[in-house]
């Protein structure tokens, strides 16, 4: 499908190629991923592809100039916001709320704030910033990032906003991506569907881009953990999103790990609201502290979906483990096929097989893709 913007911006480099075109290329480039794997024959899944209007989140920057608001997204190689009032990525809850948080931004930049400055009150501008947009399963959770204190006049503004749009269900604010976010309105909690419960989800939270990715994810680790389950490390956790799968088969008992406090404290509210009795949180920088060797005794599988950086350290860890003692089963989710490839090569030089691999290609039209492998130990 054509894009108006799609020469300029930078988020669908490939949107210029048919569909047909398009998901050829994303298979040659997941062949060339697996000539890196130090294995002969790799079993391929049929690869999965995620189409248009599904992608639930969004980030957008966003400039004030002359009484003129610019809300979009990075032109290719540069800085420069084009001006964007439809993205055909993102879903239809999110376009429709789109005029309604350009209005919103553009009284707030409009009032500006004060600020004292030795005896004298000066009124500053607000003229930029980012808007982080979410399409939860119940509404749109919408974060503002712009380094100005929230006044009286923003927060009546943002009232009246959530007020009048029935689609938006809560704005929060923090002045810069470091900062804890404070919620300035939430008319209900935003949740999110996962395994057999609703998981609600903290202010400017990673999600899976759509739900038709996530859940493709979720039924390839469970497809691969089969019958296996029992004892399961769920490293680089997230909100949960594989454990709570998991977590569904009450017989599997589920460490899951992470680093983030603010994530893993949302995770810990729903499963003690839930009542979950087979999921136990621990919280731990696994680039910094892998899990020890010793630690990883007695796990049966292991699942991790790590940052681009992938997963070499506790990677390190596994394989330190007398092979008697190493999981039979562990699952990788990859966003980064270059850090996939010397991870799956890690595991194959120490004992582990290649059994099966899939793309996920949930980030359409762009060069990124997702990869879920499934390792058995040989």
């Amino acid at each position: 499908m054509t894009c108006p913007y799609q020469d300029i911006c930078g988020g669908c480099v490939f949107r210029n190629l048919s569909e047909e075109e398009y998901r050829e290329k994303k298979k040659a480039d997941f062949a060339n991923v697996l000539k890196k794997i130090h294995q002969e024959e790799i079993k391929q899944n049929e690869p999965i592809f995620i189409g248009d209007g599904t992608r639930r989140r969004a980030s957008m920057a966003f400039s004030f100039r002359k009484n003129v608001l610019i809300l979009g997204f990075n032109q290719q190689q540069s800085s420069n916001i084009i001006d964007i009032n439809k993205c055909l990525l993102l879903t239809s809850g999110i376009n429709e709320t789109l005029p309604t948080i350009r209005k919103m931004l553009s009284e707030i930049c409009s009032a500006g704030y004060k600020e004292k400055k030795g005896k004298k009150i000066i009124h500053q501008p607000i003229n930029k910033g980012d808007v982080f947009i979410c399409e939860a399963d119940n509404g749109v959770d919408v974060v503002l990032e712009y380094d100005a204190p929230l006044e009286l006049e923003h927060r009546l503004v943002i009232f009246e906003t959530a007020q009048k749009d029935s689609k938006i269900i809560r704005i929060s604010h923090r002045r810069k991506i470091s900062d804890s976010t404070e919620p300035i309105i939430e008319k209900a909690k935003p949740y999110n569907k996962m395994g057999n419960w609703n998981i609600f989800i903290p202010a400017g939270t990673f999600l899976q881009p759509s739900s038709e990715g996530e859940e493709a994810l979720k039924r390839l680790v469970l497809k691969y953990l089969g019958d296996n389950g029992g004892k399961i490390a769920d490293l680089f956790c997230g909100v949960g999103t594989f454990s709570y799968a998991m977590a569904s088969e009450g017989n599997n008992q589920i460490t899951a790990v992470d680093s983030s406090e603010e994530l893993l404290k949302g995770f810990q509210e729903t499963i003690n609201k839930n009542m979950i009795p087979n999921i136990k949180i621990v919280q731990r920088n696994l680039f910094k502290y892998p899990l020890s060797d010793k630690e990883l005794s007695g796990f049966d599988t292991i699942v991790f979906d790590p940052p681009r950086a992938g997963a070499a350290t506790q990677i390190a860890e596994i394989v330190k483990q007398p092979p008697q003692e190493r999981a039979v089963k562990i699952i990788a989710v990859s966003c980064n096929p270059n850090t996939f490839a010397n991870d799956a090569n890690a595991l194959i030089g120490n004992g582990y097989k290649l059994k099966e691999i899939c793309l996920v290609d949930q980030f359409t039209y762009s060069n990124h893709s997702e990869t879920v492998a499934l390792f058995t130990k040989e």
